[in-house]
């Protein structure tokens, strides 16, 4: 996987000690959220929504300092993202965790707000996800899963409906906006 050109690394990034879990409670608690921020952030950018701990992930290393984080250090960062609610196990052996840089709320709270702003009532899940209106948006390529969670919790709150197509193609919802 290759860094992006377009993705500001912050300056702790280069300093090698924040590659290394930090012993003193309050600095740790400073590095752990530095890299939550940071894993956010970049995740968000390249639209990545699921980091496995036994794959290359381009923030976890950094060759121009010659510096690694240990497994338990990613670890202890993607723990603390899914003990805030920004990030879920998908396995239960913890070891691939999807990436939540806006929470299921907030990713149904904007699906909301998009549809209002470009008058979307009735539209298939497909199109949410790569449809023309879509370019340029948070929207653009949503990893289907948390798509349809938001839908869900819209569907809870009586604001839409999804029904079932022929084929995934062409499942759809109507809001109610």
């Amino acid at each position: 996987m290759q860094r992006t050109v377009d993705f500001k690394l912050p300056h702790f990034f280069n300093y090698p000690p924040y590659f290394t879990l930090q012993p003193v409670r309050e600095t740790r608690e400073k590095q752990v959220q530095l890299w939550k921020e940071l894993i956010l952030d970049y995740c968000r950018s390249q639209k990545m929504y699921i980091i496995s701990l036994e794959e290359d992930f381009p923030l976890f290393s950094n060759p121009k300092i010659e510096r690694s984080l240990s497994y338990e250090a990613k670890e202890v960062f993607l723990a603390a993202l899914v003990s805030e609610g920004r990030a879920e196990w998908i396995d239960k052996s913890h070891k691939k965790c999807l990436i939540l840089w806006l929470r299921i709320q907030d990713w149904a709270n904007y699906i909301l707000h998009f549809v209002k702003e470009n008058g979307l009532e009735v539209t298939t899940i497909e199109d949410i996800r790569s449809g023309i209106e879509t370019h340029g948006t948070e929207l653009a390529g949503i990893d289907r899963g948390v798509l349809m969670r938001a839908l869900r919790l819209l569907e809870q709150k009586g604001k839409a409906v999804i029904f079932k197509g022929s084929s995934a193609d062409d499942e759809g919802v109507k809001f109610s906006v």
